[in-house]
């Protein structure tokens, strides 16, 4: 049963942030799809980065001097040749499956930046630049906050962007005429690129997080209704706490449907058609127990199993029964124009009792009724007439309204014994010639 319910996705865990999945499949499909998700992404970065680094490379020899100019050519040419490696090696197959090779090639070039910058830092410390200029990297600290709390939201970022832009610009203005400011400038646009960049990423993944977890969701609202379809909701809850399912109602009372004249109208129209006849039958019935408030237990053949007074609470069940039973009844005119003839009939048999409800099995579960009441029930269908109920002693004490139902005959019924039995005829009547024999 724990089995059931964990396929069903109930109980499943969430990983931690710093967790990984307990099954090392799942790990690694997770891995590879987010890896594949963002590689569009590694390859915009890696362009801006080259981008980047090309424009230091022109305009470094007007601003820094030539031995600096010379240390700075050798690590940026090695920042672009990674960079490049690195956007070719994304197009391997087999790159999904190996973060390792993310982790070199950011290594790599965090080396060569980093010794690029201390060039550039003596530079700027030599050349005694403005503080609002060199201080460009907490605006893309900020930066990179704004990037990823404006995911999904490119265009506001793009504003905010701009007018931080324009802060910047406004605080460097004393600078402009600096050689520096032309460094902090490269510094700042191409930093800005990447934020920009990284909004797109996070608000793309966030957006396919978002989808999966939505289609996820509503899978599982359908898996939901399905079960409940199935199974009443306080037996869902047992079920997913891992308890037994059983349960005892005392004064219920049992509806058995039977369809008089099935064997015969098999015999003569199509498999798709019989299916069609009962698909509009079971429907029917199923839609007038809701009316009702009553609780469909199950099918079997041409057989409808209901009960009053189970899981879906009733005044009086007794009532409640038989209400249903004359409006299942009364459909049987529309019933004869779905099959085509006229032989086809309703019995109905109904016994108010105590029974035992609850689930059994671990695959294909059902909540069944048991008990002498669904047995009796079943006997009574038999003693019916044709479009017509049959009600125990038992029913029609419990029941008010008692209308069509005449003087009280004691029966035999097998595996019962003697019965007191009232019917009532509601729909038209057939010639018997017509219908199955009652088995008593």
């Amino acid at each position: 049963m724990r089995a059931w319910v964990s396929r069903m996705g109930w109980g499943v865990q969430q990983p931690g942030v710093f967790s990984r999945f307990a099954d090392n499949e799942t790990e690694e499909r997770y891995s590879a799809t987010a890896r594949a998700l963002r590689m569009p992404f590694v390859r915009l970065y890696c362009v801006i980065f080259m981008v980047l680094a090309l424009a230091y490379l022109i305009a470094n020899p007007n601003l820094v001097s030539q031995a600096q100019n010379a240390q700075l050519a050798i690590y940026l040419g090695a920042s672009l040749a990674v960079a490049g490696g690195y956007i070719c090696v994304t197009f391997w197959d087999a790159y999904v499956r190996h973060p390792i090779i993310d982790f070199i090639a950011l290594l790599l070039l965090s080396l060569l930046v980093s010794r690029a910058n201390f060039v550039l830092f003596e530079y700027l410390a030599v050349a005694d630049a403005g503080l609002h200029v060199v201080a460009v990297i907490n605006r893309l600290v900020l930066a990179a906050f704004a990037a990823v709390t404006l995911a999904g939201r490119p265009r506001l970022f793009v504003l905010w962007l701009a007018a931080d832009t324009l802060g910047w610009l406004g605080s460097a203005f004393n600078d402009l005429n600096q050689p520096a400011f032309a460094l902090a400038a490269l510094s700042y646009f191409g930093g800005s690129a990447v934020m920009f960049a990284i909004c797109l990423a996070v608000g793309r993944t966030s957006r396919s997080a978002f989808i999966l977890a939505d289609g996820l969701d509503t899978e599982r609202r359908k898996n939901e209704e399905l079960v409940h379809n199935m199974l009443p909701p306080a037996a869902v809850q047992r079920i997913r706490d891992g308890r037994v399912v059983a349960d005892s109602y005392s004064d219920a009372s049992v509806i058995f449907i039977d369809m008089v004249g099935f064997s015969m109208l098999a015999r003569r129209i199509s498999p798709g058609h019989l299916v069609e006849l009962l698909n509009s039958f079971f429907n029917q019935a199923d839609n007038l127990a809701a009316v009702h408030h009553i609780e469909k237990v199950k099918t079997v053949g041409d057989s409808y199993l209901a009960i009053a007074g189970g899981n879906i609470e009733c005044a009086n069940s007794a009532d409640s029964a038989i209400a249903f039973a004359r409006a299942v009844i009364g459909c049987v005119e529309e019933l004869r124009q779905v099959a085509g003839v006229d032989t086809v009939g309703l019995r109905v048999g109904i016994h108010s009792g105590p029974v035992v409800g609850g689930v059994i099995g671990a695959t294909r579960m059902a909540y069944d009724y048991w008990g002498d009441t669904v047995n009796i029930a079943a006997r009574l269908q038999g003693a019916a007439p044709f479009n017509g109920i049959a009600i125990s002693e038992s029913t029609w004490l419990r029941a008010r309204s008692r209308d069509d139902f005449g003087t009280p005959e004691t029966m035999t019924l097998k595996g019962v014994g003697d019965l007191t039995v009232y019917h009532a005829s509601i729909g038209p009547g057939e010639a018997g010639a017509a219908v199955e024999p009652v088995a008593a």
